[in-house]
């Protein structure tokens, strides 16, 4: 008896101690963003990392209208490393030719 006892005491205090762990909330997703965002705004218009940081930025939005907050930070922080790292860059002349969705 002692024994089914504590064992329930202990799944109790696991079952427990799961629900206090802390998941990412919006507010945390939408600050991750808002500061990823201000960082892309400092870049050209045309920089290809800009370009490439703006649709993580709006994955990371697709994902917290989902209440992915944990997948939203993941992808505010791939835009962040973006524009840290300018992982895309053009030379001189080159544009990023974007194609309309129509074709």
């Amino acid at each position: 008896m002692k024994f089914l006892l504590l064992a329930c005491w202990l799944a109790g205090g696991l079952a427990a101690g799961a629900a206090y762990s802390e998941e990412p909330a919006r507010s945390a997703c939408l600050a991750a963003v808002a500061a990823a965002r201000d960082l892309a705004e400092r870049l050209p218009v045309g920089d290809a990392s800009r370009y490439f940081a703006e649709r993580d930025l709006q994955q990371a939005m697709t994902e917290a209208g989902n209440g992915e907050f944990d997948d939203c930070l993941e992808w505010a922080e791939q835009a962040t490393m973006e524009i840290k790292q300018h992982r895309h860059t053009l030379k001189p002349g080159e544009s990023l030719n974007v194609r309309p969705a129509q074709e």
